[in-house]
């Protein structure tokens, strides 16, 4: 794997190289936001419903 990274990274299009990486930021950035936001509703929901329960 570093292999290919370093490969990619000795090859002239170097700027392709950062534009993915831009993008695979973007796309981490879009997935922490949306597990964090849905476990935090998630919470919510099954504390409401323990608490219905008791």
């Amino acid at each position: 794997m570093t292999e290919l990274f370093r490969e990619a990274w000795r090859q002239d299009r170097g700027q392709d190289v950062a534009e993915y990486a831009v993008m695979l930021a973007v796309i981490l950035a879009i997935a922490v936001g949306t597990v964090r936001l849905i476990g935090a509703n998630a919470n919510a929901v099954f504390s409401g419903v323990g608490s219905a329960i008791q």
